[in-house]
């Protein structure tokens, strides 16, 4: 069980990694948004594995609580002793990518192990004064239980960009709406849609019909800085229109 678990982290890591190098490549003819996307998938496919690695967790714990096996407390705590120490260390050098879905990903991981070095050491002090051996499946149920909603909220955020799905904040109606009250001669905002490429790569296209006279240049550019400072989208483009929309049925509907 021991050597599956450490199998699991490794590969949680190694996918990270690979995955962020992979995410570094520039766009070529065949992906010509790049390769952010690997990133997206790592983490989808580690929350995945972890929400199995809790759902395994769970069920031995129930079996042990169900028939308590003895424990050794005394060198229960050397090794949950030690290992803390090491996942400590792991946990900080992956948590300064906090912002990265990917790392976060692996982080999980690793606060996993922590999480239950740390239960294992409460574990073993009540063993060890007690000699209640249940507390030790106990607890670690209740490890699996706070490490899952990170799990299900990592895959949920994952799996929400990979359905292309609006970036936080960054609706059609919200930006169809800021921008007809912030950028002057703009009476109409349509064909919104706006999704993620990766962690804090927003883009966007729209089409903004102008009134008669506005400049549309000046407009172009103005749409494009608000997009930017208010949205946090990076990449937009904008179809500029000053004689009503071609996309337009002649029953006035649009086609997309």
């Amino acid at each position: 069980a021991d050597a599956g678990h450490m199998l699991t982290d490794t590969g949680a890591l190694m996918l990270a990694f690979i995955a962020t190098r992979l995410a570094r490549r520039p766009a070529d003819r065949a992906r010509s948004y790049g390769y952010a996307r690997a990133e997206i998938l790592a983490a989808f496919a580690n929350g995945i594995v972890m929400i199995g690695v809790v759902a395994w967790i769970a069920v031995e714990a129930v079996g042990r609580i169900m028939e308590p096996a003895p424990v050794m407390g005394l060198p229960m705590l050397a090794i949950a002793a030690a290992g803390l120490l090491v996942n400590i260390v792991a946990f900080k050098l992956l948590h300064g990518g906090e912002d990265s879905l990917n790392m976060r990903g692996a982080a999980l991981h690793v606060m996993g192990d922590m999480l239950g070095s740390v239960a294992a050491i409460a574990a073993a002090l009540i063993i060890m004064t007690t000699g209640m051996t249940i507390a030790d499946p106990i607890l670690s149920l209740l490890v699996a239980l706070l490490i899952l909603k990170s799990a299900v909220g990592i895959t949920r955020e994952s799996a929400h960009i990979l359905m292309e799905g609006t970036p936080e904040g960054a609706d059609g109606a919200k930006i169809a709406d800021d921008l007809l009250g912030n950028v002057g001669g703009v009476c109409n905002v349509h064909h919104v849609h706006a999704w993620s490429l990766g962690t804090g790569r927003a883009v966007a296209t729209l089409h903004a019909q102008l009134t008669p006279g506005t400049d549309a240049d000046k407009a172009l550019g103005e749409i494009k800085t608000r997009l930017a400072e208010k949205f946090g989208i990076g990449h937009a483009t904008v179809q500029i229109e000053q004689e009503g929309c071609p996309d337009h049925t002649l029953e006035g509907e649009h086609r997309h």
